[in-house]
């Protein structure tokens, strides 16, 4: 004789769309992000560039007048400031699609994706992306239950 066979267990409804484009857009996020934060080190060029006008790399006999001091230290601040801004940048987006994946501060996530605009190509694609997907109705309310 067979037995009847149990009841499945009533599952949790299967996630919808919206939900499943949140998900692809905040791990977008964080490859946007590491690409900027590669894009940032760039200016490490100009650190070093910097760095060896003080240390007197330039000074070669027969090669005109080295650059004054204050160019080198001005190509070490602005380096130094250009990867710093770079890196908070990448730090923002990394952020920005933590919480898109965890459902959480709405308004920060708009204006993420709004910053993230900024970045061209990579960013501002995925930013408007973003925007479209975040200004509806139905994704807000996934971020109101949380």
């Amino acid at each position: 004789m067979s037995e009847p066979l149990p009841a499945a267990a009533p599952s949790a409804p299967p996630p919808s769309k919206d939900a499943a484009n949140l998900d692809l857009i905040g791990i977008s996020y964080y490859v946007v992000a590491a690409i900027a934060a590669l894009f940032s080190l760039f200016p490490l060029i100009h650190v070093g560039m910097g760095v060896a006008m003080l240390s007197g790399a330039f000074d070669q006999p027969g090669h005109g007048t080295p650059p004054p001091p204050a160019v080198g230290w001005l190509f070490i601040v602005m380096g130094s400031a250009f990867i710093l801004c770079g890196l908070a940048f990448a730090v923002l987006l990394a952020l920005g699609g933590r919480r898109i994946r965890q459902r959480r501060g709405h308004t920060f996530c708009i204006v993420v994706a709004g910053l993230s605009c900024m970045f061209m190509p990579f960013g501002t694609v995925l930013g408007v992306l973003a925007l479209v997907l975040l200004v509806k109705p139905e994704v807000k309310a996934l971020f109101d239950t949380r």
